[in-house]
């Protein structure tokens, strides 16, 4: 493990992302400015002529713009393959499916480990603390780069999900639909504090230079990789958890009264930390953290989720997991709740599945028809 965690994540540093340059500069709620950016991004399908078969797909925390198509560093398919493609209920032979990088990831959009435009150097802690409106606003500005008006849908999961509603609350004219799953219109205070761990322990590793990291030739990868660990258990369920490992041991018959790995479980939660810091970038994980700790919807409007969402056109399908303890059920109840009361159009599913929180990220048939069934009924409606 250690000789894994140790090696340089070079393939991450040298993939070439398709990326554009906006020509204009997004302003940020922290008050800083980025000077037209760089936005990493793959599209799927073509768009129609009268502009109305394009979806936005936002990616999660740990997620890219790769959403159908194999990943560049690792060669494992897209992270939504399931749902995205020619015949899937995203459908690539009838949509034209967008999915860009936020600001402050790590695979082609501007962040901090792209180079700085005016020093050449790595922006690295320099970056501005970003949010996920300010993620939504960068988005934005490449639609429009693109030429892409009002679109079909938005949809995501998880973060993902965060941003679908915070482009329906800046935007409510440009999506006629939106698919928000496993997600919240605010962190919690138990969410802050998981993120809050991960944080943590990638600062507290020696490798991480104080943000420095790549101007030195090191990586904290295993401060990253414990931070993932702890996020990974927040992403599955307790009987999940049981049933796929309970208390087996991990190749031998007897425990071996040390600190390897002895237990399956141990050995999966390494095995996740030790792939993830081969994709991810530390400071990536600060930065998209901390914008998902900022996340509240209605705090802008004194609290009052409903105010987020006056004026919206929007059709809303809000899909929760009864297994899922990070965003339950009650959290998207409360955003419908709060659509209703604004005079949206709004519908909750929730499903039941085992796998916890990253039940939108596996085979699951009850999804795909919930997205299909979805889509198709706006595509009908006038």
């Amino acid at each position: 493990m250690s000789a894994l965690l140790g090696r340089p994540a070079a393939m991450l540093a040298t993939v070439a992302h398709h990326q554009i340059r906006l020509s204009c500069d997004v302003p940020l709620d922290g008050g800083q400015v980025l000077r037209r950016p760089r936005i990493a991004f793959r599209t799927y399908g073509r768009l129609a002529a009268d502009g109305g078969n394009a979806i936005l797909v936002f990616h999660a925390l740990t997620g890219d713009q790769y959403v159908a198509s194999d990943h560049p560093v690792t060669g494992k398919p897209g992270w939504w393959h399931r749902v995205v493609g020619p015949g899937r209920p995203v459908d690539t032979d009838r949509h034209f499916v967008i999915c860009a990088n936020v600001i402050g990831g790590c695979m082609g959009s501007e962040g901090p480990a792209l180079d700085h435009p005016v020093t050449g150097e790595p922006w690295a802690i320099d970056f501005p603390v970003v949010t996920i409106a300010d993620m939504v606003r960068a988005q934005v500005a490449l639609l429009d780069e693109l030429g892409v008006g009002r679109l079909l849908a938005v949809i995501g999961g998880s973060m993902g999900g965060m941003l679908a509603l915070q482009f329906a609350a800046d935007h409510p004219d440009r999506a006629r639909a939106v698919i928000a799953i496993a997600t919240a219109a605010r962190h919690s205070a138990q969410n802050i504090a998981f993120h809050e761990v991960g944080r943590q322990a990638i600062m507290a590793d020696p490798d991480w230079c104080q943000g420095r990291f790549l101007a030195c030739g090191r990586r904290p990868t295993k401060g990253l990789a414990v931070a993932r660990m702890a996020a990974h258990i927040t992403y599955l369920s307790e009987a999940g958890l049981t049933e796929r490992f309970g208390r087996r041991l991990q190749g031998r018959d007897r425990p071996s009264f040390g600190f390897d790995a002895d237990f399956q479980v141990e050995s999966y939660l390494r095995h996740q930390g030790m792939t993830f810091v081969e994709r991810f970038d530390a400071n990536s994980y600060l930065y998209i953290t901390r914008a998902m700790d900022y996340f509240d919807l209605g705090e802008r409007h004194g609290g009052r989720l409903a105010d987020a969402f006056r004026g919206s056109r929007a059709r809303f399908a809000l899909v929760s997991f009864d297994s899922d303890w990070l965003y339950p059920t009650a959290e998207a109840r409360r955003i419908v709740q709060a659509l209703v009361a604004a005079g949206a159009h709004a519908s909750l599913v929730e499903l039941s599945s085992p796998h916890g929180h990253d039940s939108f990220l596996l085979d699951m048939p009850e999804l795909n028809r919930v997205i299909d069934g979805f889509l198709r009924a706006t595509e009908r409606a006038p």
